[in-house]
């Protein structure tokens, strides 16, 4: 069957054309895009520029809007019917009535062919027509990693080319932008791999005494690396400093013995190579016993130039594609680059080797090498370093050894009698980590690294690069992926290696990039399609020509903004073009974008939208239907101005199969119950009719209180209502106060005591009781208030016996002293002297006393 937009366009066709009220008589059909959605914001004009935007974007190549226009443009220009159906040969169409839904809408651009692929399969496009190219990965070559026993192993020597510590060694990735690809890197260290050790010295004065102990370090070296493995190659090099002044003494004297006093001392030169890397210990220590100190005059040295030409003279040294250790004793610090300028050396260190006769020539003439030019040189030949160097020098060395990978630091004793113990530790230290190093990168690919070590840790991010606290034997695996950003080089295939540092064995990446869609091969130049030849016919949209525009390249560049063409753009002849809510180009509507990625205007105007639409539940159309030109087409079983009102009856069929149970219509699929005494759903719940009390009696009281004949079966048979219970009746809903029916209930149990409830229904259909927690019960005699009221009355008539008496006596004894006071007022006693009554006073008057 044809969807309406497609089978009204057909019926145009098959009438008069020139129609311009097409696109006004079917609503387009819409599909949100986001904002941020990075196909979208791509505004791709072409398929190729839509893939490479993301690896979610596809672009539909569906052609029929390009057939009925040029129809429409042909009919409209009075063409013969041959140029139409040769535009429709060129497609391999034959009939436009196989076409059933155009694609692109009025108002919408080409660059909304490019979609995720959800979105462009929800628009109508189909899955044959969406070109979504994916990614892929070939494995070239897949060599297992060596895997043998130490029996095995004692029994065969394998060469070391035959032994593979990586898998796999060869692989090629197809990238299309965005889209990871990842592969699996095994790494197993083998048993018994061969290793080259050089051992590079200082061989300036104050190395005197550790020259001796280095002089038996062959033979010595060469016992203790047999426990490690039977390939062991030891080489050696010497280093002093450059010959030219403030570095040593030029005169002739100093230049043939640069030491003070009655020393023996050797010519000062810059490097020399002593031994090539040989299994011959015994050959090390008689070269070395032969080696002389020599002299300087400033403290730090030239071993960087010594360093340098170690790591490129691989044919003089005799490095092998083997394990590479270079052991560097010293006792004093470096000269690094810049520091050249105080000889008068300006040309900076070229990298190369410059080795005659074993002896570095050049050191006048190039300066020190960089640290960083070092790190480079050192990685790109697997080179592992120990720094053997006295104490007084750790922390420098120690913080080189932070700038340079796979690095170790020792602490040399001041004689280098420990050196072999050094060796052997920093060894096992450089051998037990494991850190992937990629070469440099095209633009705009990445990569990244995901660990998985032993005892299951997993590492990301630059910690993914390495596992640590490997030992021989053990087997670990990083995961890699691989990432591009658009299209580098215009496609152009590049090649990129991973190695683990300090290693020969690398994997070798040859990457390929998706730049353009399949049908970018079937694209017609000078289509017809295009405006008559003005383009390039591909992938469903015209690639228009230079200096054309336009969707079909109809226009010039030079005649995009005329009043022609803007008056094509006016509804109506209405004074707004393309409603104010687009841009004309080229006589035609493209709809602005909103700052609300769900919201989108459409139409051959810009007249409508998809936003304006009735709501309900703050949905668009209620959720159940689709906005279009500001008019919601509902689901089926939906209707309403916002869909909100469901057709379905099936809600509202009652347990006796009638709607609404007789009682009431069904609305919007919810009952609407004509008999105000009937509510729920169905119009069944009759809260207030006779009965409910009775009915739900014996389950109230089970769950409120434990009790009754439905006790045992309580869980089973009463959990069809809500149970809240109350502290007494005064908490109970009142018919008044809720805007529901509420039936109150007094029901009696076996101890006739009665318990107080409510049943109602409330607005949600549920059935909610209130219930008393606490029984009426009839209360016999309580004895001990009784006791306790005989006990305190009998007290009480007894303290107020008590009070009586006390207050009698009181008024009696008050009645016995007012008596006797009285008496004693009345009483009369004789007031004369006493006869024998002498005074104790005696007057004896002065006879000279005349008053005076």
């Amino acid at each position: 069957m044809f969807k309406h937009g497609g089978l009204n366009r057909l019926l145009t066709l098959q009438g008069p054309c020139c129609t311009s009220a097409l696109s006004d008589s079917v609503p387009p059909l819409f599909v949100f895009h986001p904002e941020g959605n990075e196909c979208i914001n791509a505004n791709a004009k072409y398929c190729g520029e839509c893939i490479q935007a993301g690896a979610k974007c596809g672009w539909c190549t569906d052609p029929f809007w390009f057939l009925h226009n040029v129809e429409e443009e042909a009919c409209c220009k009075h063409q013969h019917p041959s140029e139409v159906q040769s535009v429709q040969l060129e497609l391999g169409i034959h009939s436009l009535v196989s076409a059933t839904q155009d694609f692109l809408k009025q108002g919408e651009t080409v660059s909304t062919r490019c979609d995720e692929l959800q979105s462009l399969q929800k628009r109508g496009c189909a899955d044959a027509m969406i070109e979504n190219p994916r990614g892929g990965q070939r494995i070239l070559k897949n060599k297992m990693v060596t895997n043998r026993s130490k029996g095995e192993e004692r029994r065969e020597k394998l060469r070391p080319e035959d032994i593979t510590q990586i898998q796999p060694q060869k692989l090629s990735l197809t990238l299309r932008s965005g889209e990871p690809q990842s592969f699996d890197l095994k790494f197993k260290r083998a048993e018994d791999y061969p290793i080259d050790l050089y051992y590079l010295m200082d061989l300036s004065y104050s190395m005197k005494d550790d020259l001796e102990n280095v002089k038996n370090l062959g033979t010595s070296l060469m016992l203790e690396m047999s426990k490690i493995t039977s390939d062991f190659r030891i080489g050696f090099g010497s280093f002093v400093e450059k010959t030219v002044m403030p570095y040593i003494s030029t005169t002739p004297a100093k230049l043939l013995n640069p030491c003070t006093g009655d020393q023996n001392c050797t010519s000062p030169f810059s490097y020399k190579n002593v031994l090539k890397l040989t299994n011959d210990g015994q050959k090390f220590n008689t070269l070395v016993g032969q080696q002389h100190i020599s002299g300087n005059l400033d403290s730090p040295e030239g071993g960087f130039d010594a360093i340098m030409q170690v790591a490129v003279c691989g044919e003089q040294i005799g490095w092998r594609n083997v394990t590479r250790l270079l052991v560097f004793s010293t006792d004093a610090g470096f000269h690094f680059a810049g520091d050249g300028k105080l000889g008068g050396i300006v040309l900076p260190n070229d990298g190369k080797c410059h080795l005659e006769n074993n002896v570095y020539t050049m050191s006048h003439y190039y300066d020190y090498p960089s640290i960083a030019h070092l790190v480079q040189k050192l990685s790109d030949n697997n080179i592992q370093t120990i720094f053997a160097v006295t104490e007084e020098f750790q922390p420098v060395y120690k913080e080189l050894k932070n700038l340079i990978p796979k690095s170790a630091v020792g602490t040399l004793s001041d004689n280098s009698s420990n050196v072999i113990n050094l060796i052997i530790d920093a060894y096992n230290s450089l051998s037990s980590e494991v850190i992937l190093e990629n070469s440099k990168l095209p633009e705009g690919v990445s990569i990244a690294y995901t660990s998985r070590c032993k005892n299951g840790v997993v590492s990301e991010g630059e910690n993914g690069r390495k596992c640590s606290n490997i030992s021989i034997g053990d087997e670990v695996t990083f995961s890699i992926s691989v990432t591009a950003k658009g299209c580098p080089k215009q496609g152009k295939s590049e090649t990129i290696k991973i190695k683990p540092l300090g290693f020969t064995e690398e994997v070798e990446i040859t990457l390929h990039f998706i730049c353009e869609c399949e049908c970018h091969k079937d694209g017609v130049k000078n289509s017809n399609l295009c405006h008559f030849g003005n383009g390039t016919y591909e992938c469903g949209a015209c690639k228009c020509n230079e200096g054309r525009v336009g969707r079909q390249c109809e226009c010039s560049s030079n005649e995009v903004a005329t009043e022609d063409m803007d008056r094509t753009c006016r509804k109506d002849n209405g004074t707004d073009i393309c409603s104010n809510n687009g841009d004309c180009v080229c006589g035609t509507c493209e709809c602005k974008k909103r700052d609300n990625p769900e919201e989108r205007y459409s139409g051959q105007y810009c007249e409508c939208d998809n936003f304006n639409c009735d709501r309900s539940g703050n949905k668009l159309c209620g959720g159940h239907g689709r906005c279009e030109c500001r008019v919601c087409i509902c689901d089926p079983m939906w209707t309403g101005s916002a869909c909100d009102c469901s057709l379905d009856t099936s809600t509202c069929l009652a347990s006796n199969k009638q709607i609404c149970n007789g009682r009431g219509k069904c609305e919007c699929g919810t009952c609407k119950c004509t008999d105000a005494k009937f509510q729920g759903p169905t119009c069944e719940t009759c809260p207030t009719c006779p009965g409910v009390c009775a009915e739900h009696k014996e389950c109230v009281q089970c769950r409120a209180f434990g009790t009754g004949e439905k006790k045992d079966v309580c869980e089973q048979k009463c959990n069809d209502f809500k149970l809240i219970k109350v502290k007494d009746r005064d908490k109970l809903p009142q018919p008044n106060d809720a805007s529901y029916p509420v039936m109150h209930c007094k029901e009696r149990d076996a101890n006739d005591c009665w318990f107080y409830y409510t049943y109602a229904v409330n607005n949600n259909t549920e059935t909610e009781v209130h219930v008393v927690d606490t029984l009426d019960c009839p209360a016999g005699p309580d004895i001990i208030p009784i006791v306790a009221g005989v006990v305190a009355g009998i007290v009480l008539i007894g303290l107020a016996l008590l009070l009586i008496w006390k207050l009698l006596m009181i008024i009696h004894d008050r009645r016995e002293f007012a008596k006797f006071e009285k008496e004693k007022m009345n009483a009369k006693w004789d007031t004369g002297e006493n006869p024998i009554y002498k005074s104790a006073v005696t007057t004896v008057v002065n006879p000279k006393y005349e008053g005076k």
